[in-house]
């Protein structure tokens, strides 16, 4: 058959036009669940009520839901069954490029719906432990991609709320509540893993970038003090981490291209006939490869690369397993100049050559027992290993050793939980963890009195085991007050020491929209195995080996208030005593653990130091509302301690003052047009913080001894300067047919204000320096989803 030539042109001009003027559309699909029980829940309603009209579908006999041709765009859900509350998912992302799979867990209500009305409301900072009732709060993966300077990094996004400040600009250290970062504890999938970033130092729970992929995480949960009996072996937070699972249903991936690194993630089914679905991520720095591909990159080399990965295989009847896990690898070499005209200070005549390596793999079983019980047993295995070497150059530019450092950990890991639910009232959840860890240290140094090369640490290979005891009961005692009980048992085998540890809160909404909540903890965390195996070499055993836990009492007392749908008010009061914190034990000075931002010292210790951190925080949040969100944030509080001269004094942390501002405004940019189906970000961050405490540089002391000597009398009694800093973001996201593509540029610190670290001696000039945090840094990133 023969068509005319001029129709046929016409047709194949305008199609093409016809067919981009379409909407662009996505299949938002996933499952509905009882909260505490994850059993899914048939016949559950499921509406888009963002769409004209609204329009819904019910769950099928496994609880999963789909909707097909979901504009794009931010969407509102509404879920709601016969005997639990509504759950109301509002402003959630329908991307083009892939589909949105919600995992909704709703709340089973005390008496029937059909004798209550009962309106839902957005609630996007509760968090998904029920259990969880004060200082605790959910925090989603599009908020650290979202930001400003967040970066995809839960720790760094924690900054933005109250009672979290950073400890520096050069990685994701957060100070919780004037703590000692290394009281904080991570979490994945219920169990405990190893500090997950990169570049990360002996005994701390931080580093310069973070391994976790933001594509793995889902919605998980921070808390900062007085946390429910579940979570134990930590004093200042927790990120509770969840993973969420690969589509099983098509294949989708994701590339993307940045300053810090390529990125590529893949996930989809196994096969059509089988629920079950695979997810990885894998990353490499963008230095490293522009280093392997001959390009100079500066001074220093600095590569990094993980891989992530959660494999989803449910089974017909005996549960649901899966498979998760993360590796990184990284380092940073740096070569000094073989110049010496050109070296101002000492720190520029060292060769320096540092990898840090961490890894956890783990399997879990989950199954429900009957309608009424959930247990979940998990296994995990992790290790860690930090290494570190500098050599001074002489003036024949010949390397001399002048400190090696060596500290491998390896962890494994039993955890099984049941949760029982009696009524609706009543919950109970109880739980066992064994854990099993092996130590290996060793450290030398100069010994600038002798002149040479000394080994003082070495401790070739021990172990010890760990076991912690939980359980704890929710009781709602109306839809107005809720209770929560539980006890928690640590125990270290290495030398008998033990904790049994109540945790308790009640949370009374006594009015629509209004509550008040008070908490209680008492927490233990074990020393970190660097300060209980380090040794001297001829001292014959280990000087700490006796150390106890050091322990804390923990009380809140919070008020929260609805303003609107959208606009929260939230004030926190809390009162920390610390007590059997590590001291000198030989001698009166001002030395505590507490004050620590790494872990591994071979001092004589005693656990007699006791420490007190106070204060009050108010946050004001709008969640997103018409394209505007902003959370204001401010802290104002005391941290102090007691070392083994009996005198109080502020602690490194003690900055007396935090606050933040971080808003956002989101303009779509409409069907037409050059920026079509897009949307244009713009965020800022504002933090201004009292700067920490440092103890004064006694210049003559460190003169005659040739390296830093402080004044020990005055420890902590100069405060650095007050932290300012200025965060902007800004992004472009694309939704095309089957493909959604996001270019962000993020620039922190945009004025390049030169905010104090600390202050020191150079050995080379023979005067007191002042380092500098970072200036002004762009992270340019660009993303393709299909």
């Amino acid at each position: 058959m023969r068509f005319p030539l001029l129709p046929t042109l016409l047709i194949g001009l305008f199609l093409p036009l016809i067919t981009m003027a379409q909407p662009l559309t996505q299949t938002v699909r996933g499952v509905v669940v009882d909260q505490s029980l994850q059993t899914p829940i048939p016949g559950a309603t499921v509406v888009l009520q963002t769409a004209t009209p609204a329009r819904g579908t019910l769950t099928d006999t496994d609880g999963s839901f789909r909707l097909a041709g979901v504009p794009v765009g931010r969407q509102t859900l509404r879920i709601s069954f016969v005997g639990y509350k509504d759950a109301l998912l509002a402003n959630v992302v329908v991307d083009a490029g892939k589909e949105l799979v919600l995992t909704v867990a709703l709340e089973e209500a005390i008496g029937q719906l059909a004798e209550v009305t009962v309106k839902p409301t957005v609630e996007k900072d509760k968090p998904l432990n029920e259990m969880a009732t004060v200082s605790a709060r959910t925090f989603s993966v599009e908020e650290t991609q979202r930001f400003a300077a967040a970066v995809n990094d839960p720790a760094r996004m924690a900054t933005a709320y109250a009672g979290v400040v950073g400890a520096s600009d050069g990685n994701n250290t957060i100070v919780i509540r004037g703590n000692t970062p290394n009281g904080l504890l991570w979490r994945m999938e219920g169990v405990e893993i190893p500090n997950p970033n990169h570049f990360a130092n002996v005994g701390t729970a931080s580093g310069g970038i973070s391994i976790l992929s933001a594509q793995l995480l889902a919605n998980s949960d921070f808390m900062t003090g007085a946390f429910p009996a579940e979570y134990g072996n930590a004093l200042s937070g927790v990120f509770d981490l969840r993973l969420r699972r690969g589509n099983n249903q098509k294949p989708e991936h994701t590339i993307q291209a940045g300053v810090l690194g390529i990125d590529v993630s893949s996930e989809g089914p196994f096969s059509k006939r089988y629920k079950g679905s695979y997810l990885f991520n894998y990353r490499y720095s963008t230095l490293g490869l522009l280093s392997r591909l001959g390009l100079d990159v500066g001074t220093g080399v600095t590569t990094f690369q993980d891989v992530s990965f959660n494999v989803y295989l449910p089974t017909a009847k005996a549960g649901t397993f899966t498979l998760f896990g993360f590796g990184g690898l990284s380092s940073q070499n740096t070569d000094a100049v073989r110049d010496s005209t050109v070296w101002r200070a000492s720190y520029e005549r060292y060769d320096d050559r540092f990898t840090a390596n961490t890894g956890a793999v783990g399997a879990t079983h989950a199954i429900n027992i009957g309608p009424r019980a959930f247990l979940k047993t998990v296994f995990s295995g992790s290790g860690y290993q930090n290494r570190y070497q500098s050599d001074y150059l002489t003036e024949q530019y010949r390397p001399e050793l002048r400190y090696r450092e060596q500290y491998t950990i390896r962890k494994a890991i039993a955890s099984s939980t049941l949760t029982y639910k009696l009524t609706s009232q009543h919950t109970i959840r109880a739980g066992l963890i064994g854990s099993q860890i092996g130590y290996t240290l060793a450290r030398d140094e100069w010994a600038a009195d002798q002149e040479r090369v000394v080994t003082t640490v070495r401790v070739p290979g021990q172990s010890t085991v760990t076991l912690q005891a939980f359980g704890q009961w929710n009781y709602r005692l109306s839809e107005q007050l809720t209770v929560n009980a539980g006890l928690h048992y640590l125990r270290l085998f290495l030398n008998g020491s033990d904790a049994l540890e109540p945790r308790g809160s009640v949370r009374w909404s006594f009015r629509p929209g209004q509550s008040l909540s008070l908490g209680y903890g008492l927490h233990s965390q074990t020393q970190n195995p660097a300060v209980l195996f380090a040794t001297s070499p001829g001292v014959g055993q280990r000087s700490n080996q006796a150390l106890g836990f050091t322990r804390s009492h923990h009380v809140v007392l919070a008020y929260d208030r609805r303003l609107t749908d959208q606009l929260r008010l939230k004030a926190e009061t809390y009162y920390q005593s610390l007590f059997n914190i590590p001291v000198s034990a030989d001698t009166a000075d001002s030395f505590s653990i507490i004050n620590f931002l790494d872990g591994l010292s071979t001092d004589k210790l005693v656990n007699s130091g006791t420490g007190r951190n106070y204060g009050l925080e108010l946050t004001l949040e709008q969640f997103l509302n018409k394209g505007v969100y902003f959370l204001l944030s401010s802290s104002l509080y005391r941290s102090e301690y007691r070392g083994s001269d009996q005198i109080w004094r502020s602690s490194r942390f003690d900055g007396r003052h935090a606050t933040s501002f971080l808003a956002g405004k989101e303009l779509a940019t409409g069907d037409r047009g050059l920026f079509r189906n897009g949307t244009i970000g713009l965020n800022i961050k504002l933090t201004y913080y009292g700067g920490y405490r440092e103890t004064p540089v006694d210049l003559a002391a460190s003169q005659e001894r040739g390296a830093t000597v402080r004044y020990d009398d005055l420890a902590y009694t100069v405060q650095l300067p007050n932290y300012f800093r200025t965060d902007v973001r800004f992004s472009w996201k694309k939704n095309r047919p089957r493909s959604t593509r996001t270019l962000s540029l993020d620039v922190q610190n945009v004025t390049n204000r030169q905010n104090v670290f600390g202050r020191y001696f150079d050995p080379q000039t023979g005067t007191t320096r002042t380092s500098y945090q970072t200036g002004l840094l762009p992270v340019l990133s660009y993303r393709v989803a299909f």
